[in-house]
């Protein structure tokens, strides 16, 4: 079902500022996944959506801080003024960029396709829709490398 999302082409993003640009050019999922754990939930302030795109295809330029968030993966926002850029694994190389689609103008055309951590989403946060869902424990049962919803 995901591969028929994967797509080629051009999309260009960037934080509130403008200080951070994001182009993609290349292999990208059109469409979104969203997270309700609780690391997701600070960081967002709410829910955490993103789409993918391979790594090959990203370019980005401007001010970047990165935080390591956990023992797999880093966040990375604008330096000026704090927009949340991706989430991206670091346990191997190559990993694809796990992108806010809210820096992209195109991608609010995007579906959403996958929810996570539904059993503790906020009860202000209810996604409507026909897509994929997972409770904590079922997500965590096939991701074996996740440390849990601190």
């Amino acid at each position: 079902m995901i591969e028929q999302y994967m797509t080629r082409g051009r999309l260009a993003g960037r934080c509130v500022c403008g200080a951070v640009e994001i182009a993609i050019d290349g292999e990208y999922m059109a469409a979104v996944g969203a997270c309700h754990c609780g690391m997701c939930q600070r960081w967002s302030g709410g829910v955490f959506t993103c789409f993918s795109a391979k790594p090959e295809a990203v370019t980005v330029t401007g001010p970047v801080k990165r935080h390591q968030s956990s023992g797999f993966a880093d966040r990375a926002f604008c330096s000026v003024c704090g927009s949340h850029l991706w989430m991206r694994d670091t346990t191997g190389e190559g990993a694809d960029y796990d992108l806010m689609p809210g820096l992209f103008p195109a991608a609010k055309e995007f579906p959403l396709i996958s929810e996570i951590y539904t059993d503790r989403a906020p009860a202000y946060v209810a996604l409507k829709g026909d897509h994929k869902r997972a409770t904590r424990a079922e997500y965590e049962a096939k991701n074996l490398f996740v440390e849990g919803d601190q």
